[in-house]
């Protein structure tokens, strides 16, 4: 993500500089390598850095006298890089929140730790400090939230169900199985309890790929099936925008739900690290086995040239306008073999990475301004839009 946004942001020229830290310092260096040549000179930067070190994320944010953290890494990052943005006096902004934990007795039921609980906890300090932490600001979440606000505010009266829908007709050659996006994060999310919201009743949860249904996608991608999955939207689009129900589903096709209960059923979706025995059978080594499970799959960043077909992320809406029942989708698609020839991105990172860069361009123009811990849905939606139409990636919208 954090390379397929260096890739966009360096045609734009909102900001005056960026450093781009990764733990691998080779990864940083090509990010920046990737876009010699686009814009002015020297506005990139590479550095090494460990996310999960606070003191030394901190000392970075000093040093390079950073505005904004803009965290690109995995949800398991989130709090670290941002208390070390809080420490620092950064702003902050993400595309996946903090992580879950499911009710120790009801986790089918009830909710335990709920995402983003952990930053919601601090919005208070946040917001009294002046500084502003945008939460869950890609696509889904993100995106996602800015279309069920502008709906909220342009389309209806009254909203009944505000549903996320996710879908694709993607195929990589040569792979029995190459997931498009993180394998660690995909797995957290859809083997997590699935929450959904009702007013008269709040957040609960579900079974994981629970109450499948068959969602229409458009511009090509047609009918997929689509089951409940533990998202951010559920527990962000609540907070501001008054819906009966909200819900999130993923188009997974019963051949990866079929893998990814198979890596439940043996354990390979746990996160706690296990003693293995070391290749020359001398002494162990403590691993966990969801990132063995990412190890031995392709780098899903990797896989565009041999990527096909198109990816939607969308909000469905119901409710009524006027007296009159209505039903809208709202929907950003975007074709592997276009971001791959513009951009050298494949298709499910770039639709996400272009998000938060649009995000930020806004919040240095001063168009969205605020402080505490907000999501997308917290700002007017239509800037947002216009300015991504304007990136080059327009969104539409169906009626049914």
């Amino acid at each position: 993500m954090g390379g397929a946004a260096v890739r966009i942001a360096a045609r734009r020229d909102f900001f005056e500089h960026v450093v781009v830290a990764d733990y691998d310092p080779a990864r940083a260096v090509a990010a920046v390598a990737a876009v010699d040549g686009v814009g002015a000179p020297g506005r990139f930067s590479a550095t090494a850095v460990d996310a999960s070190d606070e003191a030394a994320v901190i000392e970075l944010l000093r040093s390079s006298h950073s505005d904004v953290l803009f965290n690109a890494t995995d949800p398991r990052f989130v709090m670290p890089l941002f208390r070390a943005a809080q420490t620092a006096g950064a702003h902050y902004l993400d595309m996946a929140m903090s992580l879950s934990v499911p009710h120790p007795t009801q986790p089918y039921e009830s909710t335990g730790v709920k995402l983003g609980d952990e930053q919601f906890e601090l919005a208070e300090q946040w917001e009294k400090a002046g500084k502003l932490a945008l939460v869950g600001m890609g696509v889904e979440p993100g995106l996602s939230d800015v279309f069920a606000r502008y709906a909220a505010d342009e389309l209806f009266d009254e909203i009944d169900e505000i549903g996320i829908r996710d879908g694709a007709n993607l195929t990589v050659d040569g792979y029995e199985f190459a997931p498009s996006f993180s394998i660690w994060t995909t797995i957290e999310e859809c083997l997590n309890p699935p929450v959904v919201y009702e007013k008269d009743r709040g957040w609960y949860t579900t079974a994981p790929f629970s109450e499948p249904e068959v969602f229409d996608f458009p511009e090509g991608i047609g009918p997929v099936e689509c089951v409940n999955v533990e998202h951010e939207e559920v527990l962000l689009v609540p907070r501001w925008v008054e819906a009966k129900r909200v819900t999130f589903k993923y188009g997974l096709g019963d051949d990866f739900i079929g893998k990814l209960k198979t890596l439940h059923a043996l354990g390979l979706d746990r996160t706690e690290p296990l003693a293995v025995r070391n290749a020359d059978g001398a002494g162990s080594v403590r691993v966990s086995p969801r990132d063995v499970v990412a190890a031995a799959l392709p780098d899903p960043a990797a896989l565009g040239d041999l990527m096909h077909g198109k990816t939607c992320a969308g909000t469905w809406v119901t409710g009524t306008k006027d007296g009159a029942r209505r039903e809208v989708y709202l929907y950003h698609v975007v074709d592997n073999q276009w971001s791959m020839r513009e951009y050298g991105a494949q298709a499910v990172v770039w639709q996400t990475a272009i998000n938060p860069v649009v995000a930020l361009e806004l919040l240095a123009a001063g168009t969205w301004q605020g402080a505490g811990v907000l999501g997308p849905e917290a700002f007017a939606p239509q800037p947002f839009l216009d300015l991504l139409t304007a990136y080059g990636s327009p969104w539409g919208i169906r009626e049914s």
